[in-house]
């Protein structure tokens, strides 16, 4: 059993020393694989190591002054660890971040007092929009002020090296063969490097790097990738060779594909009970790669990196996948390929002709939608009741949440059978409606025009 730690005075006091986990229900061919749990953190990251690091050097140099502003790029969850310390020392915090992070992140970084500025995610370095130009540029404008540059700041692997790197190193009985690290920023390769270069020479440092990133092709050739692709994966993989990367302390690397990353921290918790976020998945899928690549036992570590409560609304729902590609149904050569929610599978939100205005509303309130389809007790479709519908009748009269569905719903459907074509689905879309796929009394789901582009966009990708 663990020995229980006292009481700490602050969340500050709780980052580091996180527990590791040996690896026991999934194929980790002759190895045994541990994963170093990050996502215990308080601010449920590694970044949290890194936030301190560097905030503490800045009051150290005197580049901080009480009630100043702390500014920074981010595209992970560094955000979310200097949220943590500025709260817990009272600075003001500026994060410019690209458009592609998780919804929850961007909520929890407010509920921490964080300024969220949004940019773009589909430009490169050198455009004003580029996350990490506009957060200088912020910075140069913003008095007492304090841009933090986890690219470019040496307490960022000074952090790995001192706390992570030694924490592995006593919690592995000093017996490493290799750790496989992903960069953000690049201070865990660096750091971590650094650390057992000192400790353990022999100990392999292996990069897993999302594919579109430069720096896989950087490990294997001296040169990073020419073109930069994209990548879902949030918080890993970069366009270019951040400043305090050291990839000479790499031997190995490996490009992971979105759907291997995905997949594999859906597999995790599925079969190892941890939830772990989607950088995770990029990291372990490329450790368990390198750990049945090889032909003698080797002791292996990899991270999770943050928690998976971040990622609930995309890698582990299962329509957020599908919508992706990244869960792959049977094709039918049907418009029900297209219906992403289907009524088979119960995915499909609906109301009851009994069911009251207030039920469908707050039906579709908490799930973010605009239209329900109404079944009867059989499940045969009766109607769809939309917000328009709700809204005309209750008007301004908060007593008529209490008319039934059936009194409001329309009835006289307009419906396409699945053998309908594509173009069928446009004067649907024109009208503002979304389309029914139905026949012979079966209804099938519902069609938006959303589906239709990522439909669309899926066969282009499989092209």
């Amino acid at each position: 059993m663990s020995t229980l730690q006292p009481p700490a005075e602050n969340a500050l006091e709780m980052i580091g020393n996180t527990p590791m986990l040996r690896v026991s229900k999934i194929d980790t061919g002759p190895c045994t694989l541990f994963l170093k749990l990050e996502s215990q953190n308080p601010g449920g990251s590694i970044k949290d190591r890194i936030a301190l690091s560097m905030i503490d050097a800045a009051e150290r140099e005197g580049k901080i002054k009480p009630g100043g502003t702390l500014i920074e790029a981010t595209a992970g969850n560094t955000g979310l660890g200097l949220a943590l310390v500025a709260a817990q020392k009272g600075y003001k915090l500026t994060l410019v971040i690209p458009d592609k992070m998780s919804q929850e992140k961007i909520f929890h970084l407010r509920a921490l007092g964080a300024e969220v500025v949004m940019t773009r995610s589909d430009v490169e370095k050198g455009h004003p929009e580029y996350y990490q130009d506009m957060a200088l540029a912020i910075a140069a404008k913003t008095p007492n002020s304090f841009f933090v540059n986890q690219f470019g700041n040496a307490a960022n692997p000074l952090a790995h090296e001192t706390t992570t790197g030694p924490e592995i190193w006593k919690q592995m009985a000093y017996n490493v063969d290799a750790i496989v690290v992903g960069v953000g920023s690049g201070g865990t390769v660096t750091g971590l490097g650094r650390f057992f270069q000192s400790v353990s020479p022999d100990t392999e440092m292996v990069l897993a790097d999302p594919e579109g990133s430069v720096l896989a092709e950087a490990v294997r050739t001296g040169t990073p990738a020419a073109e930069v692709g994209s990548w879902v994966v949030e918080g890993i993989g970069e366009d270019f060779i951040p400043d305090i990367l050291d990839l000479s302390l790499v031997k190995k690397a490996y490009a992971i594909s979105d759907q291997e990353s995905l997949m594999t921290i859906r597999a995790l918790l599925n079969k190892e009970a941890i939830l772990a976020g989607t950088s995770s998945g990029t990291l372990i899928a490329a450790a368990l790669r390198y750990c049945r690549e090889q032909t003698t036992p080797k002791r292996v570590v990899s991270f999770v990196c943050d928690t998976g409560n971040k990622y609930l609304s995309k890698a582990y729902n299962d329509n957020w996948m599908i919508e992706q590609g990244f869960i792959k149904r049977t094709p039918r050569g049907d418009l029900r390929d297209l219906i992403i929610r289907r009524q088979k599978d119960r995915a499909v939100v609906t109301a009851t002709p009994n069911d009251t205005l207030l039920a469908a509303y707050n039906r579709m309130k908490l799930y973010d939608i605009s239209q329900l389809p109404v079944l009867d007790e059989s499940g045969k479709l009766a109607g769809i009741i939309d917000e328009m519908d709700i809204l005309l009748r209750v008007g301004d009269d908060p007593d008529r949440f209490s008319i039934k569905v059936s009194d409001v719903m329309t009835s006289k459907l307009e419906t396409l059978p699945p053998t309908a074509g594509l173009r069928d689905l446009l004067p649907i879309f024109e009208r503002g409606m979304v389309a029914i796929i139905a026949d012979n009394d079966q209804f099938y789901g519902l069609i938006t025009r959303i589906d239709m582009v990522n439909h669309l966009r899926a066969k282009l990708r499989d092209h």
